[in-house]
């Protein structure tokens, strides 16, 4: 039997799942997982055969015997980073199956991210109740806040124990499950039987082991409307072009799923793959070429494309650790209406950069679905007595997957995969435009 990725357990199972015994038996043997339960990284190697470096995680799941007494138990929510559609999807699920499901007693929202970790910022938790949470995933936002940014693990662990908390759900992407981190090993240190579970959420899509990320399917569906507006505003004047910037700071996959959904995209620009702007075989030369022929154009392009052709582009970085980009939509913008001014051609650019737009927006249904289902599977590991791990997404099973892992890079679009050979078919893009050396 192949031993799956280890998880750090808290200590022995000595309780039993207090909803077992509502189950009728038939169903126990198929709703409960064992941590033997796996599923591979790779479902084959190309010749059929599994990859030698295979690769297996933990299903995730109820366990039958759990390592924490629920009629003792305190947990804790926080949501770090920016917006994304189900956020507050999230913390009603939680909130639910350890309330209806764990009978946990409390359950405790930190207020504006890991700010409300320490108690010397002032933002006292919010006491969680079926009545706070009722309603709250049919918005968008989080009703707990939420912010960038570090605080002292020790700081938050001294004030967790003070509150009884022992169970920790961090709701954000690599910076916030990197701050996760940071308090799982610091609670192994004053050996302080904390549950830390992350729940990935980045809407760009771009966290290792999981297929898809909550928030995804909303974004890409919103930015189809957005794509779609664009197109109908360039195609209504003389050589209009429309130019949308999407979210997508280092993975390119918000833009090139929404492109191949509207399939009037003619130009996708991503992270991943530079691209010419000036020559022959740059974009500007190609969109001359194309307003020439259609009198209209439409390019989509993710935040983080074109970094290399900015001069004003640095080494800065945010509050959560991550590289401050220049904004690639004015300045192509700027760009473009300078290279045909010069060419004393007119040129009718309409600029949407949608961004917050898409983030404040609440789940769609597909989004909310795996909301739910994250949520739950969250809970299981932290009551089971798991730590230092989020709920990855893979091959359609949820998993267990250790932080220090899932965060040690980032999931990008490949420039040979089939999503982006996919979009060059849609757009029909020149290949020289994207040769960058």
């Amino acid at each position: 039997m192949p031993e799956p990725v280890k998880i750090h357990q808290l200590g022995p199972k000595r309780f039993f799942c207090p909803f077992a015994d509502d189950l009728h038996a038939s169903l126990k043997l198929a709703r409960f997982k064992s941590d033997d339960d796996c599923v591979p990284l790779h479902l084959t190697h190309y010749d059929g055969r599994p990859p030698a470096d295979q690769v297996f995680f933990q299903i995730a799941g109820p366990r039958r015997e759990i390592f924490f007494d629920p009629s003792s138990t305190r947990a804790g929510i926080v949501t770090c980073g920016g917006l994304c559609p189900g956020l507050n999807n999230v913390i009603r699920s939680i909130f639910l199956e350890l309330h209806y499901h764990y009978q946990v007693p409390s359950i405790l929202g930190f207020q504006y991210g890991y700010h409300g970790l320490n108690p010397a910022s002032g933002y006292p938790p919010i006491e969680l109740e079926k009545s706070v949470v009722s309603d709250i995933h049919e918005s968008g936002g989080s009703i707990l806040g939420t912010s960038r940014g570090p605080q002292d693990p020790r700081v938050m662990v001294d004030y967790l124990k003070s509150l009884g908390v022992c169970i920790l759900f961090t709701i954000g992407g690599d910076g916030t499950q990197r701050g996760a981190l940071a308090i799982h090993d610091e609670a192994r240190r004053q050996d302080y039987p904390l549950a830390v579970v992350g729940v990935p959420k980045t809407i760009d899509n771009d966290i290792q082991f999981v297929s898809r990320t909550f928030g995804f399917t909303t974004a890409v569906a919103d930015a189809r409307d957005v794509i779609d507006r664009a197109h109908n505003e360039a195609r209504a004047v003389i050589n209009g072009v429309g130019l949308v910037k999407l979210m997508g700071r280092d993975s390119g996959f918000i833009a090139a799923s929404a492109a191949l959904a509207s399939g009037e995209v003619n130009y996708v620009l991503i992270p991943e793959i530079a691209f010419h702007l000036d020559g022959p075989n740059g974009l500007l030369a190609v969109l001359n070429e194309r307003l020439s022929r259609k009198r209209h154009a439409v390019i989509v392009a993710a935040e983080g494309a074109g970094q290399n052709l900015i001069s004003s582009a640095g080494t800065l970085k945010d509050a959560s650790g991550n590289l401050v980009h220049a904004d690639i939509g004015t300045f192509l913008r700027d760009r473009i209406r300078a290279h045909f001014a010069a060419l004393n051609t007119p040129i009718n650019v309409r600029y949407i950069d949608p961004s917050y737009i898409i983030r404040g927006q609440r789940a769609n249904t597909e989004d909310a679905v795996l909301c739910d289902r994250l949520a739950r599977s969250a809970a299981h590991a932290a009551m089971a007595g798991k730590s230092g791990l989020i709920i990855g997404f893979l091959h359609d099973r949820f998993i267990h997957v250790p932080i220090e892992m899932a965060t040690r890079g980032r999931k990008k679009v490949e420039p040979s995969g089939s999503l982006w050979n996919a979009v060059l078919a849609s757009t029909g893009q020149p290949l020289s435009l994207l040769n960058a050396g």
